[in-house]
């Protein structure tokens, strides 16, 4: 009997924290780390924004979004250009570096400048390591130039969403 009740009492006590290392699992994804995205601009004080600060892996929506808060309203503030975005000195081309917190299943990275795609990177249905590079051409771009990428979900029909301001050239 007295087994019994401390079997019992353990399962209760380590229930919630079961449960909060499930939800935190459930909840993270990724984000472009650098060059700095509107997200982790967010995330590291450089630009005051909302809730993203506290979650800049979870910009997600469903794919095919060319919006940088991925059609996800509580992230509207990621596609106010207004409001200072810092952008990047780099030349025409470009290493962009994802880091994940959740590793799903990958389709494939894309990469846009006003609407058209400038780079598609398969992700061969894998799971990504921790972290992924991808070199970028952006010949033919020069100025102020905002890279909307997203990394599409092989598992779900969702994407996860980074802008990224640069100065090209």
């Amino acid at each position: 009997m007295k087994r019994k009740i401390i079997a019992v009492a353990s399962g209760v006590a380590l229930t919630p924290a079961l449960v909060v290392v499930l939800a935190g699992t459930a909840s993270a994804h990724g984000y472009v780390n650098s060059p700095p995205s509107r997200q982790a601009q967010c995330a590291q004080n450089t630009v005051q924004c909302g809730g993203v600060k506290y979650e800049p892996q979870s910009v997600e929506g469903r794919q095919g979004q060319r919006t940088c808060n991925g059609g996800n309203s509580a992230f509207a503030e990621l596609n106010d250009d207004s409001k200072g975005w810092t952008a990047t000195k780099v030349g025409t081309s470009v290493n962009f570096t994802w880091t994940f917190t959740a590793r799903h299943r990958t389709t494939n990275w894309e990469y846009y400048i006003g609407g058209s795609r400038v780079a598609v990177v398969s992700g061969n249905n894998a799971q990504p390591p921790a972290t992924v590079s991808h070199t970028v051409n952006l010949a033919g771009h020069t100025g102020r130039q905002k890279v909307l990428a997203v990394w599409n979900i092989a598992d779900t029909g969702n994407a996860f969403y980074a802008c990224v301001d640069l100065q090209v050239g």
